[in-house]
C-alpha cells in the first residue's frame, strides 16, 4: 500500500470518531502522460475513497484474457451537462449556521473546486419550500382571497436568507456551474385547493399567472448573479403529499408548456430550457404525450427522471421516441434504509452513474446537498434521507456519505461537454461501467465490480493497445488517460 493511500485510509478512519472536522486533502491530479492510465479506487468498506493508485498502468499488447472492453471515441452518444445534488434550502442552512465561514468556504471548495474538490459542476435548486425546506413558502404568498397575475408582490424573500448567499459563495467558486430549478408547488391562490401542501391542481385561469411566476423568477436570480440553465414544470406532478406539492397530468402540463410558459419566455427573450415530467422511471407515457404535440415540444429540451420506481431503462424508452431531445437525471435519495456503503456503491453505480448515462442521462442529480445529523431540517416529508455530506449541528463536524465518494468519482472526471462514448455493455460478466471522452480529449472510464471476487479487466484504448487492471470485489474505479 503506497504512503497516500495508507494515509487516506487512516484520515477517513479518524474522521468517523474525531469531535473536531478534518477536511479530506484534495485529490490530486496525476501528471498524466499519453499513453499512461492513472487510478483512483474506492472499495466497499469505505476505508478508500478516491484513492490515487501510486503506480499509473502503461499500455501493453492484448493477450486477451479476462473482461474485453474497447472503447470507441469514434461512437459517441449524449453530451453530459454535469453532475451534483440539489441545494434545498435546508443544505443551505446547515452549511450556513453550522459552520463558521472559513469552515464553510473549505468544504464548498472540497465540493465544487475542479482544482482543489471534487469538482460537482450542477445543482438543482427548489423554487420555494419543498420537504426540506423550514416552512412552506412561495415567492408570491397572499391573503384568502387575494390575487396577483402580474406579479406585483413577487420576491424571492426567504431564498435571501441562506439559498441565495451559499449559491453566491458556491458560484464564486465554480463560475461555470449549471444550475436546475424546479417548484414543488405554484402559490396557494393559483390552485384547485387553495394550499401550498396536499397536491391540488394548477386553476385554469392562473395559467398565465404562474408562467409570469417563472419569468420572474429567472429574471430576479439572474439579477442576484445566479444564472438558472434549466427549469422543470413541476416536481413529481403525479405526486400527492402533505409538503408542498401540485398535482399536473400530462395534458395539463402540455396545455401550460404550449400556450402559456413556453411564449412567455419566448417573449421575455428568456433561453433557459424547459425540462418535462421530473417524476420516476414507471411512466414514459406522461412525457411522451407533451413530446407528442409538435407544438407543446418546440418549447421543451428535455425529459427529467427519478429514482423511486420503475425501471432505468426507461429513459432510453423516451430517448428512442424522441431522439431530439434531451434526457436527464434529476432526483434521487440515499437514507437510513441502506446504510451499508459497499451496496450504496453497487446500486448507485448500477442504476445511475453508469445506469442512467447509459441509457441517455445528460446529468446525474442526487437530492440534498447537505443534511444535519437527524437527517434535516425536514418538512414533513422524508424522515431518514441522506445528504451528499452531514454536518453535525453540535460540533460542525462533516461526514462525507457514500454520495460524495460517488460524485467524486464521476464529476471530477467527467467534465460538463463530455461526451459519452462507445464500450461493450459487460453487466453478464458482473462489471458496471461507462466511457467518456472530455472536452479537452481525455478520457475517464467508470467501472464497478458487483462480484464478490476480482475481476480482470483488458480494457481496449487504441490499435493494439490494451491496459489491464485486477479491479477487486465490490470496488469502484475511475480510470483516467490521454492519447
Amino acid at each position: 500500500m503506497s504512503n497516500r493511500v495508507y494515509f487516506l485510509s487512516v484520515l477517513l478512519l479518524l474522521l468517523a470518531c474525531k469531535e473536531e472536522p478534518i477536511p479530506i486533502p484534495p485529490i490530486p491530479d496525476p501528471v498524466i502522460e499519453e499513453g499512461v492510465i492513472a487510478v483512483y479506487q474506492t472499495n466497499a468498506d469505505g476505508s478508500l475513497v478516491l484513492a490515487l493508485s501510486p503506480d499509473s498502468l502503461p499500455l501493453v499488447s492484448p493477450n486477451d484474457e479476462g473482461v474485453q472492453i474497447s472503447v470507441n471515441p469514434d461512437l459517441t452518444y449524449q453530451k453530459m451537462e454535469g453532475y451534483g445534488a440539489a441545494l434545498t434550502e435546508s443544505s443551505a442552512y446547515v452549511l450556513m449556521e453550522y459552520l463558521s465561514e472559513s469552515e464553510r468556504s473549505a468544504i464548498l471548495k472540497e465540493l465544487f473546486s475542479q482544482e482543489e474538490g471534487i469538482g460537482i459542476s450542477y445543482l438543482r435548486l427548489t423554487m420555494g419550500a419543498s420537504d426540506f425546506s423550514l416552512s412552506n413558502y412561495t415567492y408570491n404568498d397572499l391573503g384568502p382571497g387575494e390575487t396577483d397575475t402580474d406579479m406585483q408582490s413577487f420576491s424571492l424573500g426567504k431564498d435571501r436568507n441562506y439559498v441565495i448567499p451559499v449559491l453566491q459563495e458556491i458560484l464564486a467558486i465554480a463560475p461555470e456551474l449549471s444550475i436546475m430549478a424546479t417548484p414543488w408547488t405554484a402559490p396557494a391562490w393559483m390552485k384547485t385547493n387553495q394550499r401550498l401542501l396536499d397536491g391540488g391542481r394548477l386553476t385554469p385561469a392562473f395559467y398565465q399567472a404562474h408562467a409570469r411566476y417563472f419569468v420572474r423568477y429567472l429574471a430576479d436570480m439572474k439579477a442576484e448573479g445566479i444564472p438558472i440553465q434549466a427549469i422543470t414544470v413541476q416536481n413529481e406532478p403525479l405526486h400527492q403529499a402533505s409538503y408542498p406539492s401540485m398535482n399536473m397530468s400530462s395534458s395539463e402540463q402540455k396545455s401550460f408548456i404550449r400556450d402559456y410558459l413556453g411564449p412567455a419566455l419566448e417573449e421575455a427573450g428568456v433561453e433557459t430550457k424547459v425540462i418535462i415530467y421530473d417524476h420516476n422511471w414507471d411512466d414514459v407515457a406522461f412525457p411522451l404525450d407533451i413530446l407528442s404535440d409538435p407544438t407543446a415540444k418546440n418549447f421543451v429540451a428535455g425529459t427529467s427522471f427519478h429514482c423511486y420506481a420503475g425501471d432505468v431503462e426507461a429513459m432510453s424508452t423516451v430517448q428512442q421516441a424522441h431522439p431530439d431531445r434531451g434526457i436527464y437525471f434529476t432526483e434521487c435519495s440515499g437514507g437510513d434504509w441502506s446504510p451499508d456503503f459497499g451496496a450504496n456503491l453497487a446500486w448507485n453505480m448500477d442504476n445511475l452513474f453508469v445506469g442512467a448515462t447509459r441509457n441517455w442521462a445528460k446529468t446525474v442529480l442526487l437530492w440534498n446537498l447537505a443534511l444535519d445529523e437527524n437527517n434535516g431540517p425536514q418538512n414533513g416529508g422524508c424522515t431518514d434521507c441522506r445528504g451528499v455530506i452531514t454536518v453535525n449541528s453540535g460540533t460542525g463536524n462533516i461526514t462525507r456519505n457514500v454520495e460524495y465518494a460517488l460524485l467524486g468519482h464521476s464529476a471530477q472526471f467527467v467534465k460538463p461537454g463530455a461526451c459519452r462514448i462507445e464500450t461493450e455493455d459487460t453487466r453478464s460478466s458482473g462489471l458496471s461501467q461507462v466511457a467518456f471522452q472530455n472536452p479537452d480529449q481525455s478520457f475517464a472510464l467508470l467501472a464497478y465490480n458487483h462480484l464478490n471476487r476480482p475481476l480482470e479487466l483488458e480494457i481496449k484504448v487504441k490499435d493494439n493497445q490494451v491496459f489491464r487492471y485486477e479491479l477487486p470485489a465490490g470496488t469502484l474505479v475511475t480510470f483516467q488517460w490521454e492519447l
